[in-house]
């Protein structure tokens, strides 16, 4: 009897030591997939993440794109509010179409110094009634002013690409400027007063900062002197 007693609990403390060893090891198992499982997260969120340089070509590239078929379409823009009789916003969209250039041609600098090609552009827009052209452009504007460049800034700056943050940054000020003459012409359309409109502006060709019937002594933006300003004053 009294070795069948000892048997019991020598089996017993033996299934328990095995019970516990395959705990143990289901447990190291577990958190062994765990970690794993969160590292090939990480991996994958790595993979997700663009390498900023390389994110920032892409968005030199698209941004080159936007402002050269923003160039073309205020141009068009421009021909057919003279067609309807509205000169002031004629040259708005005339002098608008020239900083889009300059921002263009600086975005264009940027990828050439990276060793980067230029992207074909074949601009593609509708030109409607000047109204709807005003309606148009402002919300173009809005859309780079408030994300689009914002997000391109944010990306040059972590790949602390230096040209790519200023050719950026220019438009992105001179963008508000853009959106903010678009709102002021479209009241003076719908008010009747288009003839309130400045009929002469001025263009810093260093990075597009537009100026309407003056200018000051330096750009604002990029501290260029006023005497290299373009003059629009004709259509």
């Amino acid at each position: 009897m009294k070795k069948s007693v000892v048997a019991l609990v020598i089996g017993m403390v033996l299934s328990s030591m095995l019970f516990q060893s395959c705990k143990d090891k289901s447990v190291h198992k577990i958190e062994v997939g765990t970690a794993n499982k969160q590292k090939e997260i990480a991996m994958g969120a790595d993979k997700e993440q663009e390498n900023p340089q390389k994110a920032t070509i892409q968005n030199m590239k698209e941004a080159f794109k936007g402002e050269t078929t923003a160039h073309a379409k205020y141009a068009a823009f421009s021909k057919k509010a003279a067609e309807e009789g509205y000169p002031e916003i004629a040259m708005l969209f005339k002098a608008a179409s020239g900083a889009e250039l300059i921002h263009a041609n600086n975005h264009k600098v940027v990828l050439q110094r990276m060793g980067e090609g230029l992207p074909t552009v074949t601009p593609e827009f509708n030109v409607g009634t000047t109204l709807e052209n005003l309606k148009n452009a402002i919300e173009g504007e809005s859309y780079e002013f408030n994300t689009m460049y914002p997000n391109f800034i944010k990306v040059a700056n972590a790949a602390e690409n230096y040209m790519a943050q200023i050719s950026l940054t220019y438009a992105y000020k001179v963008e508000q400027k853009h959106r903010d003459f678009y709102k002021d012409a479209l009241k003076a359309l719908e008010d009747g007063n288009v003839k309130s409109l400045p009929s002469v502006y001025y263009l810093c060709p260093t990075c597009g900062n537009t100026y309407a019937t003056t200018a000051p002594s330096r750009c604002e933006i990029s501290m260029t002197d006023a005497k290299l300003f373009i003059k629009i004053d004709a259509l």
